[in-house]
């Protein structure tokens, strides 16, 4: 029989007759039982999901309201940049107004730093090219799109020290013609721009140079930027030397500042605001552009005749002053420079030749930052200290051509004698053999003083009195203190370099080509080797003219002459006189510290200003201002000359006047220019003369 339920199952038929029996079949599979599912697991799951939905529910709304501005900043910052705009520098103004240091406009050449940026080779053959069009060195402007710092960036400034979402600066005062020529062809000059930007101008009025005055600007340093208080950016232009370093904050002005939006790679993509800057207020000088120009001329005019006469005339400085206020009307630095070369870029050989000691190293203020051995404009310190040591101002002394110090022969100019002449006789002649007569005395009544004998020594306290040794705080930098000599100082100069010297005791100058001077150092060096500590008649004698160590700025002396002009009074030297806006107001007027006074005697003081007045008319100076307007415009002064083994005395010439009422200080040095009646002396006439034009 079939199985209809398909199990395998056979059934045999029903007998007939009989009724069917139903034969249960049997289970084949268990029943189905229905069980309840567990939801633990899941619970655990959807706790732990609302706990972190909720953490970061309540993280995200801490930092929405807790954390809002915080976050908000710290998210501009890595989109946004602030530039800052460098302000229109104040100018630099002559005492009636004049410009000395202007602004004009010059042409810059800039390539994009995106261009650079996405460039294959960093935009190296694009820099070649224009470099190539301007007749330029293609190192010069490769170097000027390296961040100044970086590898491979050239020293400043001559690197790239400008922000790096500006345009980069490749070449200064660009032809304009040669500017146009890149303009119109820019698919071979991508990313290259022409800007006007302002740079600082040199009118020159009168031919004035005052580059030493002025000074010039440079680009911060990092470490500049850095510490700056006031956000100063790596674009600015600093005060590096002169006028423009000294007052540099009140000429720079307030930058503005611009917020711009960068991308990932830094490259600008927008504007988010902008604020304009401030201009720099004017700095008003004492200066005089006509007074300034006539010792500028008169001082390359006194090199030049130097040197015609056979003498090296390496450097020189002329300075006038007013010796009630201490006003500097003019100053000039010899050899000097042009100031413009900054405003063009200066090159890498323009740089070294402003430093190369060979042609005069031009960057160095001779007014100021050289000092030289006073000479006999020194006299007018150290005839008042004999006269403290108790010489008679009425009696006369003898002026012989030489004398024996110490067993060591000291001779007059030329060894010239007087025989016995009075105190203004002596200023007037220069006598040098009684000047060292009245040193040596106060040197063996110092002997037995031990450490105190410097501070009883009447010539070297009186010489302090009038400031000498220390810097006179002219607002001009660079200023040395020059060298007043003394036992200690001798002490301490010998402690510093005796193993030097004890060397060249041994070993000699086999350098030095000249015999006499070889051996004039050698024996130098072993004398100076075994005693070279203690303080000689030697010493004393060559402090009371000038000469030995004492050493001098051309400034300090003219600070000198002004006390002797006014009666004592220590005046600060002052170029500036007040920070001004455009139309004249006053910012701020420029304070001079007070510097105290010389105490001298009435009668000292008449001393020596009868002495100074009578060189110039009947003395070492009377030659030189030959027919000179005396009784109109009497004059006070002093010859000057420096003597040095085997170089040529160092020219001087230290005046004020009128003598009866002084309105000016004049003072002219040329170092090795000869004696000071013949080349420093003509040079301050010639500046006198000018004086008379221009005073009121």
């Amino acid at each position: 029989m079939d199985d209809p339920a398909g199990v395998g199952v056979t059934t045999p038929a029903p007998r007939r007759g009989r009724p069917a029996t139903r034969v249960p079949r049997p289970a084949l599979t268990p029943r189905r039982v229905r069980r309840r599912r567990s939801t633990g697991a899941l619970w655990v799951v959807l706790v732990a999901v609302l706990a972190l939905g909720g953490l970061l529910a309540g993280r995200l709304g801490q930092m929405q309201l807790g954390q809002h501005e915080e976050l908000a900043v710290q998210a501009a910052e890595v989109s946004t940049r602030e530039i800052l705009t460098p302000a229109l520098r104040g100018r630099v103004l002559a005492a009636d107004g004049t410009p000395v240091v202007a602004n004009a406009a010059s042409s810059v050449v800039t390539v994009d730093p995106r261009v650079l940026l996405e460039a294959d080779d960093g935009g190296a053959g694009l820099v070649a090219s224009v470099a190539d069009a301007l007749r330029r060195p293609q190192e010069e402007l490769w170097g000027r799109t390296r961040l100044c710092g970086t590898d491979g960036a050239p020293p400043v400034p001559f690197c790239f020290s400008g922000s790096p979402y500006l345009p980069v600066p490749l070449v200064y005062d660009v032809d304009p013609v040669d500017a146009l020529a890149l303009l119109e062809r820019p698919e071979d000059y991508p990313g290259i721009e022409v800007e006007s930007i302002p740079v600082r101008a040199y009118p020159a009025p009168e031919g004035v140079n005052a580059a030493h005055l002025v000074g010039y600007l440079g680009r911060p340093t990092l470490e500049e930027v850095e510490s700056s208080e006031e956000g100063l950016d790596a674009q600015a232009w600093l005060g590096r030397a002169g006028l423009e370093a000294v007052y540099d904050e009140g000429l720079r002005g307030i930058p503005g500042r611009t917020t711009v939006t960068v991308d990932p790679r830094g490259v600008v993509t927008g504007t988010l605001g902008r604020t304009d800057p401030v201009q720099g207020a004017d700095l008003l000088t004492h200066l005089d552009v006509r007074v300034q120009a006539a010792t500028e001329q008169s001082l390359v005019e006194a090199v030049r005749a130097a040197r015609r006469a056979g003498a090296p005339a390496t450097s020189g400085a002329a300075v006038v002053l007013r010796p009630d206020t201490g006003a500097v009307l003019a100053a000039a630095s010899f050899p000097t420079y042009d100031p413009g070369v900054w405003s063009r870029g200066v090159s890498a050989g323009e740089y070294a030749r402003l430093l190369d000691p060979d042609r005069g190293a031009p960057l160095v203020n001779r007014v100021v930052g050289e000092t030289y051995p006073p000479a006999s404009t020194f006299k007018v310190v150290t005839l008042p200290a004999a006269l403290q040591t108790g010489i008679d101002p009425e009696g006369e002394y003898s002026c012989p051509g030489a004398v024996s110090i110490a067993g060591q022969r000291f001779t007059n100019y030329e060894s010239e004698a007087y025989g016995e002449i009075g105190l203004r006789r002596i200023l007037e002649v220069s006598c040098d053999t009684t000047f060292y007569r009245w040193a040596y005395d106060q040197w063996r009544e110092l002997q037995d003083a031990g450490a105190d004998a410097d501070a009883e020594d009447r010539f070297l306290a009186v010489a302090r009195g009038f400031g000498l040794g220390q810097r006179t705080g002219v607002d001009v930098p660079g200023e040395e203190a020059g060298t007043l000599p003394s036992r200690q100082w001798k002490q301490d100069y010998w402690e510093s370099t005796r193993e030097d010297v004890c060397r060249r005791a041994e070993e000699g100058y086999p350098e030095v080509d000249d015999e006499e001077r070889r051996e004039f150092l050698e024996q130098l060096a072993q004398e100076n080797c075994v005693d070279g500590a203690r303080w000689r008649p030697g010493d004393a004698v060559n402090f009371s003219i000038g000469q030995g160590d004492v050493a001098t700025t051309p400034l300090q002396m003219a600070v000198v002459y002004a006390a002797v002009a006014n009666g004592g009074r220590l005046v600060t030297p002052q170029v500036a006189d007040a920070l001004v806006r455009p139309d004249g107001t006053v910012v701020e007027r420029i304070e001079v510290p007070d510097q105290g006074r010389v105490s001298l005697d009435d009668d000292t003081w008449r001393i020596v200003r009868d002495g100074l007045e009578g060189v110039v008319t009947e003395g070492t100076g009377a030659a030189a201002f030959a027919g000179w307007p005396t009784d109109d415009y009497p004059l006070a002064g002093k010859t000057g000359s420096a003597e040095s083994f085997g170089r040529q005395a160092t020219s001087w010439f230290a005046s004020y006047g009128p003598a009866d009422e002084p309105e000016y200080v004049v003072l002219v040095v040329v170092e090795e220019g000869g004696i000071g009646s013949d080349t420093a002396a003509p040079a301050v006439r010639q500046i006198w003369e000018t004086l008379r034009e221009v005073q009121p």
